[in-house]
């Protein structure tokens, strides 16, 4: 068995995927987070740590593994939704996107030019990687249906669409800041042109086919008919170099509108294929952090990343949902839910196997930024989710406590002959005695 290889990088994921499986329960009810297990399992096991896994940012398993799980999970999140609920609900995804993507994507850069010194396009590099958001890790909030769900909308749509837009700005500031005369905008068009083609044709063609009086899937085999869209997706999108992450969520909104039975038989499965996945590519992501890559980090990098997550999406979109009409809950958990995920992995990848002079500071910009993320959304999301479940704001032993009390004093009362009213006199709220509200000090002096 070679030192860090295959067999030990699927040993090392089945024994941790074991252990999450076993505290998931636990993890369901406190702040726990299995998507934080995978990242420190792989900080632990890496090779600048323990040296189990051998594994670094340039090895081609890092940048397939974190593509193929990017795909799948905008290929599932566009399932949730179809056409019809895009068309009905997308005011607030619209501003999300339409003005809180761009203002994301400036005010990080302002903050990566003045704080972390970046020169800038170096920064608005920074800024386009960090700007597509991820519901992986909000994964408690989009899918409690106790949470409202114009919130879980627009936060699932925003993070389906968010990183297909931003793609173009990464590729062209790569260029801007690789000292480029041509940012390749006609390639570019292409590109997104021909992942949104395949995204919609194939899922089309495939159940069209699957709609005939000749061909049809068996009950066993119907979950797999999802897997085989997808997969055709993916495999076209390489070949013609489309764009893969627009196919993916274009293919699932496809097969939710005019699928609905195949969306129905492929949910479930296709839900834990894509939370496999995901969890693998945290596990090989965290593989790459060491003690020594967060040493590299000035301490001006720090300030950056936390600055990052709690200024840049929050006053972007407050400037976005200025007389939306959103709850301010809503909007306080839409502003902190901006987590950085797959997509600005994958983009920080790019980055690093670009060779522009700052691709190693910009890379450890952004991976310490995505770990803060990481730690801080996937650990907050449940508290937040519950925050929304009006049933849990006020706790179960605050009413056991008046219940308690209401007893005590009624067992008092009919104890005590004294608590009594006096026979034959005016029972309480008749007479004149019962028109004015007994003084409980006893002070006659309110009465004269």
């Amino acid at each position: 068995m070679s030192r860090g290889g295959p067999p030990v990088l699927l040993l090392s994921f089945a024994a941790v995927l074991l252990a999450a499986v076993l505290v998931s329960a636990l993890a369901h009810r406190t702040i726990l987070s299995t998507a934080a297990l995978f990242l420190v399992a792989g900080f632990v096991l890496g090779e600048d740590t323990t040296g189990v896994l051998h594994l670094r940012a340039d090895s081609p398993i890092v940048a397939q593994l974190a593509e193929l799980a990017l795909f799948a999970v905008l290929f599932t999140d566009g399932m949730r939704v179809g056409w019809a609920d895009l068309r009905s609900a997308w005011r607030l995804p619209g501003r999300a996107l339409g003005w809180g993507l761009p203002l994301t994507l400036l005010v990080t850069a302002v903050l990566a030019h003045f704080v972390a010194g970046l020169d800038w396009p170096e920064a608005l590099l920074v800024g386009a990687v960090l700007a597509p958001t991820d519901p992986v890790f909000a994964a408690a909030l989009v899918g409690n249906d106790k949470v409202p769900a114009r919130l879980r909308h627009l936060l699932n749509v925003e993070s389906g669409v968010n990183d297909g837009l931003a793609l173009p700005f990464v590729v062209v500031l790569l260029a801007v800041a690789a000292g480029s005369d041509d940012l390749h905008l006609k390639d570019l068009g292409i590109e997104l042109a021909v992942g949104l083609l395949i995204g919609v044709l194939v899922p089309l063609v495939a159940i069209a086919l699957e709609r005939t009086r000749w061909l049809a899937a068996s009950a066993a085999y119907a979950p797999l008919n999802g897997v085989a869209i997808g997969l055709l997706v993916l495999a076209l999108s390489m070949a013609t170099h489309g764009n893969l992450f627009l196919a993916a969520f274009a293919a699932g909104i496809t097969v939710a509108t005019f699928g609905p039975r195949e969306r129905a038989a492929f949910e479930h499965f296709g839900e834990n294929v894509a939370e496999l996945l995901k969890l693998a590519a945290l596990l090989v992501f965290g593989a790459l952090i060491s003690v020594r890559f967060l040493g590299e980090i000035s301490w001006t990098g720090w300030v950056f990343a936390v600055l990052a997550i709690v200024v840049a999406r929050p006053v972007a979109l407050w400037i976005s949902f200025l007389r939306s009409g959103l709850g301010l809950r809503e909007q306080a958990a839409a502003m902190w839910f901006g987590p950085k995920g797959f997509a600005s992995v994958v983009y920080g990848l790019l980055v690093l196997e670009s060779g522009i002079a700052a691709a190693d500071e910009v890379f450890h910009l952004v991976a310490l930024t995505i770990v803060i993320s990481i730690l801080a959304h996937s650990s907050t999301d449940g508290v937040v989710a519950r925050a929304f479940d009006d049933s849990r704001e006020v706790p179960a032993w605050h009413g056991a406590m008046r219940r308690a009390r209401r007893s005590v004093t009624a067992s008092g009362r009919r104890d005590d002959p004294a608590g009594a009213p006096p026979r034959g006199g005016p029972a309480a709220g008749h007479g004149p005695a019962g028109d004015r509200p007994a003084d409980p000090t006893g002070d006659q002096a309110s009465a004269k």
